[in-house]
């Protein structure tokens, strides 16, 4: 059944998954706030500066009124960085409000916003009204746009608290090359989604640095465990860390030149500043923002994240790599259960 999509955000990620919606036969609106990118869009069905050389489906309809984008829309995906979530949200709720409409509300986001350290999904659910919206559904998982865009073969995870609204998201998106499963720990999986940006960063810092696969796999391995550790202490479910939106994503983003977490690791590595690296990348790095979320997290509920705490410290008080690393390969000697 065809049903209208409001997509909010038309980044790589965003504009990729209206073009996925659209060719799935759906009517797609995706929102930009920046008119010249509405206008290629639109005239020549391109999006060269997150998407070059893709050609998006002439079905899909850019658009820079929110409020066109999601009047009627049975499901508004909003696919932006999380330091702008909560705006758009609230211009969201503000909008359904005003159109008395109730809508499925889908999010793309993986970060923790800053100060509050809160997930995507509780910010959706304090700025738009329980009355305008049916459910609050995250969509995580390993996945590169550009892979998507290519029509790999992808898999990927819908996550609710009501596991019937990741079912509905499920039948939206599944096609050929475009798999979906269902869970009903949000918090997992955002947490999972959000932290494997900081494992990324690191990995990226080794390779940088020189050092190899075995290196890498020992940080993905040990990072993944932190994660864990912190995701549980807020509540969600140790078993979704070993799913797509856990050690899936994590695989996909610390070993690939396609994440710019990695990318941006792998420049510190090699000896540019923060600073630098941020302006090279000219795109959000949400791994830089997550560590410093996660970080003030775990001295809170007082978890043990040696590996994190030492991303956080190359990224906030300027430590010296090398010495980071061998502080941690020189911590004493424990049960890999630990």
């Amino acid at each position: 059944m065809t049903e209208k999509i409001a997509v909010l955000g038309a980044g790589s990620w965003g504009s990729v998954l209206a073009n996925l919606l659209s060719e799935n036969g759906h009517d797609v609106y995706l929102w930009s706030h920046n008119p010249e990118q509405v206008n290629i869009l639109n005239d020549q069905h391109e999006n060269p500066k997150y998407m070059k050389d893709f050609k998006y489906s002439t079905t899909l309809t850019a658009t820079g009124d929110m409020e066109d984008a999601i009047k009627g829309a049975s499901v508004v995906l909003i696919a932006i960085p999380t330091g702008g979530i909560r705006e758009v949200s609230n211009k969201v709720g503000t909008i359904l409000a005003k159109l008395n409409q109730t809508s499925l509300v889908l999010h793309a986001t993986k970060g923790l916003e800053q100060v509050t350290y809160k997930r995507p999904s509780e910010i959706l659910a304090e700025e738009i009204p329980a009355a305008n919206r049916r459910g609050i559904v995250a969509i995580t998982g390993p996945s590169h746009a550009e892979d998507v865009a290519r029509k790999d073969l992808t898999a990927i995870t819908a996550a609710s608290a009501d596991e019937s609204h990741a079912k509905e998201v499920q039948v939206l998106f599944n096609n050929d090359y475009f798999r979906i499963y269902s869970n009903d720990d949000i918090v997992g999986a955002e947490f999972g989604s959000a932290l494997k940006n900081i494992i990324a960063i690191g990995s990226g810092i080794l390779s940088g640095m020189g050092y190899r696969d075995n290196a890498k796999a020992a940080l993905i391995t040990r990072g993944l465990n932190e994660i864990k550790r912190l995701g549980v202490a807020y509540g969600a479910n140790p078993f979704t860390f070993s799913g797509l939106s856990g050690v899936g994503d994590l695989i996909v983003t610390a070993t690939s030149v396609n994440s710019r977490n990695w990318r941006a690791g792998n420049q510190l590595g090699q000896g540019k500043s923060l600073d630098d690296v941020i302006e090279d990348m000219g795109m959000v790095i949400e791994g830089v923002y997550t560590t410093k979320a996660a970080y003030e997290m775990s001295q809170e509920r007082h978890v043990e994240m040696p590996i994190i705490e030492s991303i956080y410290k190359v990224l906030y008080e300027n430590a010296d790599v090398k010495v980071i690393i061998n502080g941690l390969m020189q911590r004493h000697i424990r049960s890999e259960r630990d």
